[in-house]
């Protein structure tokens, strides 16, 4: 508060805060944690020989038990607000992505999601070898052309199947209030899949920074807005998609900043 009482208003630009030895010890031991649960999965997976919907519900209990790691050892935890959002049935949904909290966050958010992602992902032993079980939508991004191809063949096939399609517009992390740099990408989906895009917005990147090991106490916000009907043309969707996205996961991030830190 300021001497008058008036609240401080937030910084419109954001730096990762530094990190205290606290921070540091909490970090490593939910990694630890993580790296150990993942060497115990190693013999599950058998699993992945099972139909998809069993390792889809042995991975949803595996992330929820990560989550609960990360509230217990980090002291963060996260509100999801705007559920009634989520259209019934299949969707694409576009997301904001300022840290790898979000790619945890959706698979539990979300009923059956199938996620964009880089083809080397899928080469992680035991969590790359799930993500391809569970049906996600790998791209090799040096393939050109032909990766957008194979986005959008894999894409229909599994909005055929009822799922909701999840996309990071920028298609890679960003700092929390830096400028947007959407790619084409999302805008190609959404023309071809012709079902509703769901906006989302958080503030995830003040709490688990990109590039950083370590994570910070507090309550992450992830916001689902209102879908934007199908039949939009491209220019017309990307600019209502930013519009949607940004000025939110702004709001969100200076809502955080100007709360006290636990």
């Amino acid at each position: 508060m300021a001497a008058d009482g008036a609240p401080v208003p937030a910084p419109a630009v954001w730096t990762p805060p530094r990190a205290s030895a606290r921070v540091v010890l909490r970090s490593l031991a939910f990694q630890g944690l993580v790296i150990a649960s993942l060497v115990l999965l190693a013999p599950a997976c058998i699993l992945m020989l099972l139909p998809r919907a069993v390792t889809r519900k042995v991975a949803r209990l595996v992330v929820h038990g990560w989550l609960g790691l990360l509230r217990l050892t980090v002291g963060l935890a996260y509100e999801v607000r705007g559920r009634e959002n989520l259209p019934e049935g299949p969707c694409l949904i576009a997301a904001k992505h300022q840290s790898a909290f979000e790619t945890l966050a959706l698979q539990v958010i979300l009923t059956d999601p199938a996620f964009v992602l880089k083809r080397e992902l899928t080469l992680i032993p035991v969590a790359g070898w799930g993500m391809w079980r569970l049906g996600h939508i790998a791209i090799d991004r040096n393939a050109g052309a032909s990766a957008l191809m194979s986005l959008i063949r894999q894409a229909k096939r599994r909005i055929a199947d009822g799922r909701q399609v999840v996309i990071f517009p920028e298609g890679t992390r960003s700092a929390p209030l830096s400028a947007p740099n959407y790619r084409p990408g999302v805008a190609a989906l959404y023309r071809a899949l012709q079902v509703p895009c769901v906006p989302v917005a958080l503030n995830s990147g003040l709490f688990w920074p990109r590039n950083s090991a370590w994570k910070f106490p507090g309550r992450i916000t992830i916001e689902i807005l209102p879908a934007l009907a199908p039949g939009l043309s491209s220019g017309a969707f990307m600019a209502e998609l930013q519009q949607a996205v940004e000025p939110r996961s702004a709001e969100l991030a200076r809502e955080a900043m100007a709360t006290p830190r636990p």
